[in-house]
């Protein structure tokens, strides 16, 4: 099973050569988008094809995100997991193998996709950015990761307006990744409780 430990926690875009366009303002998006977002949920369809163009993973879910650092992303179709950060932790629970992986949050997020959604104020200092242009009327951004053991070759983000549309990404096996957010609110009023986390009785815990 492919799970959430290769979107966010192997630290859960490979960005195709795309026809020459106008150019869109990705990076202008990405970082207005930064800047006035400070909590979104969202729902989201994420599917995963290998290097063969087969499919290995389609799955939908829902993710709330808080600055600095806190985030909850729920897998519930066809199976569930729960990736929940409180600022300081991350836990990754998969429920059908009833194991926890946990882990310092400054290793889950170095130069992870994570970081450019719920990091704080370092997001050029940890991606060298730039602008893409695709037939879809959505303003594009390429992060490449100056951390090259980050797992990924490139990840690129879609904006509509200043709003979160899409995420792709390629991991250091050739995976793709593409999620597709629906229902986007920015800045909802979120309960602090979702971001804490607290070990079921009889699961097994992994520190890394």
């Amino acid at each position: 099973m492919y799970t959430l430990r290769t979107i966010i926690v192997s630290a859960g875009f490979l960005v195709a050569t795309m026809p020459a366009l106008s150019m869109a303002e990705g990076i202008d998006s990405l970082k207005k988008f930064y800047n006035s977002t400070q909590s979104i949920s969202a729902k989201f369809h994420q599917v995963v094809t290998d290097t063969k163009g087969q499919k290995i993973q389609d799955v939908f879910g829902e993710m709330v995100i808080k600055r600095p650092n806190q985030f909850r992303w729920d897998y519930k179709k066809p199976f569930e997991q729960q990736l929940v950060s409180d600022g300081k932790q991350v836990w990754l629970y998969d429920i059908e193998l009833a194991q926890v992986t946990t882990r310092q949050l400054s290793k889950a997020l170095s130069a992870s996709p994570a970081a450019l959604l719920a990091g704080g104020e370092d997001l050029e200092k940890n991606f060298n950015l730039a602008n893409l242009s695709r037939e879809d009327n959505l303003d594009w951004v390429s992060a490449l990761s100056k951390d090259a053991d980050s797992g990924f070759s490139n990840i690129a983000i879609a904006f509509k307006g200043n709003q979160l549309q899409q995420m792709e990404l390629v991991d250091s096996f050739g995976h793709l990744t593409k999620i597709v957010f629906t229902d986007v609110k920015p800045n909802p009023n979120i309960n602090a409780k979702l971001f804490l986390f607290k070990v079921p009785q009889g699961v097994d815990v992994l520190v890394e």
